[in-house]
C-alpha cells in the first residue's frame, strides 16, 4: 500500500516508447509531486539521456531494474513484459499502474478511468490497470448519459490513429507516404497491409467470434469499467492513415428519452469533455484538433431516428494522452489523495 508523502519515487518501464515520452511531458506540466524519476527501456536504449525539467535522465536497462526504491511504477510496456516486471515491482512494495492489457479484466485489479470510476482507485491490491485506448475515450463519453437515462446498447466504430500501434507505426506511415508520391512501391513492415491512403483491420481475431482483439477490448473493458457486466457493446475498429487522435462513431440506445439539448448538456457539463457541436458552421472535433490535448471531444450529436430512444455522437481524442499516458497519471493523482 501506498504511504502518503510529500514527494514520490517514480518510475516509467518503457520510458523510450510513444506512451512512456509521453508520461514523462505529462509529469512535468502537471508538476506532479516527484522525489525522483526513473526511467527503464530495453537494452537498445540504455544511456540514452531526456531532458526533463532541469535534469538530465539516463535510460537504465529493464532487465536491471530495482524496484525497492520505487513508490509509483508506471508502466508502458507490452502485456508480455508487463507480466514479466510487475510481480517483480509489487513485490519489492510499488504500486504498479500498467497500461498494458495484461491485467486490465483480473477481478480484483481495478480498470480506471478517473472521470467513470475513479472511486475505484483505493480498492487496489499493489496494481491498477489502464483501459484501452479506445474504451479510455468512449467511456468518458458514455458517463454522464449512461447516469442520466441508463444505456441499454452501445454501437461503436472506430478510426484509430497509427500511434496506437507506436513508433515505428508512424514511421512506416511517414515513409509510406513518401514513396508512394514519389512513385515507390511502398514497404510493409508494422502492418501487414498498405496503411498510407487505405484504412486496415490489422489486429488478431477470435477464431469463434471473428471479433478482433481490439474489438473484444472494447465490449469487455466498457461494461468493467461502467460496472455492466451486461450491457450490450458491439464494436468494429479499423485503423486509418491518421498520426495522432482516435475517432468514433458511437450510436447509444437509452432506457430514457434524451433530447439532443438535454443530450448536448450532460456533455457540456461532464468532466473531461468538450462539446464541438456547430452544425451551422461546420464544428465538430477531428484528430487534428485534438492532438495534445487531454479533454475527449465530442460533436455530431444527433438524434437515431431508426430506434426509440437512440442517439449518434462523434467522439474524438488524443490516444497517446486521454487514451493511454494522461490516464495513467490521473491514476496517480488520484492515488497519492
Amino acid at each position: 500500500m501506498l504511504q502518503k508523502k510529500e514527494n514520490y519515487r517514480v518510475a516509467i518501464i518503457g520510458a523510450t516508447g510513444a506512451v512512456g515520452e509521453e508520461m514523462m511531458e505529462i509529469l512535468a506540466s502537471r508538476k506532479f509531486p516527484l522525489e525522483s524519476l526513473k526511467l527503464f527501456a530495453s537494452e537498445r536504449s540504455e544511456g540514452k539521456i531526456y531532458d526533463f525539467l532541469d535534469d538530465e535522465l539516463r535510460v537504465e536497462i529493464l532487465d536491471q531494474a530495482d524496484f525497492s526504491n520505487i513508490d509509483i511504477v508506471l508502466g508502458a510496456t507490452s502485456a508480455d513484459l508487463a507480466r514479466i516486471y510487475t510481480p517483480k515491482a509489487l513485490k519489492a512494495g510499488s504500486v504498479i499502474i500498467d497500461n498494458s492489457s495484461a491485467f486490465r479484466m483480473e477481478p480484483l485489479v481495478p480498470l480506471i478511468v478517473p472521470e467513470v470510476n475513479g472511486d475505484l482507485i483505493a480498492t487496489h491490491q499493489g496494481i491498477i490497470a489502464n483501459p484501452n485506448c479506445s474504451t479510455a475515450q468512449l467511456v468518458v463519453a458514455l458517463k454522464p448519459l449512461h447516469d442520466a437515462a441508463r444505456l441499454s446498447r452501445v454501437i461503436v466504430t472506430t478510426f484509430q490513429s497509427v500511434s496506437g500501434t507506436g513508433k515505428n507505426a508512424i514511421d512506416e506511415l511517414l515513409q509510406q507516404t513518401k514513396d508512394i508520391l514519389s512513385f515507390k512501391t511502398p514497404e510493409r513492415n508494422v502492418y501487414s497491409e498498405q496503411i498510407a491512403f487505405n484504412c486496415i483491420v490489422d489486429w488478431a481475431r477470435d477464431p469463434e467470434t471473428g471479433d478482433t482483439e481490439e474489438e473484444l477490448k472494447i465490449i469487455e473493458e466498457t461494461r468493467k469499467i461502467m460496472g455492466e457486466p451486461d450491457l450490450p457493446v458491439t464494436a468494429t475498429t479499423v485503423r486509418v492513415p491518421v498520426f495522432r487522435s482516435h475517432g468514433e462513431s458511437v450510436t447509444i440506445e437509452t432506457e430514457k428519452k434524451l433530447s439532443l439539448n438535454e443530450a448536448r448538456a450532460l456533455l457540456s457539463e461532464a468532466p473531461g469533455l468538450t462539446v464541438l457541436d456547430d452544425p451551422a458552421r461546420k464544428v465538430y472535433p477531428t484528430p487534428l484538433d485534438t492532438a495534445d490535448q487531454d479533454n475527449v471531444y465530442v460533436g455530431r450529436v444527433r438524434e437515431d431516428r431508426s430506434c426509440k430512444n437512440g442517439l449518434h455522437l462523434w467522439v474524438v481524442a488524443d490516444n497517446l494522452r486521454k487514451g493511454a499516458a494522461l490516464n495513467a497519471i490521473q491514476i496517480a493523482e488520484g492515488l497519492i489523495r
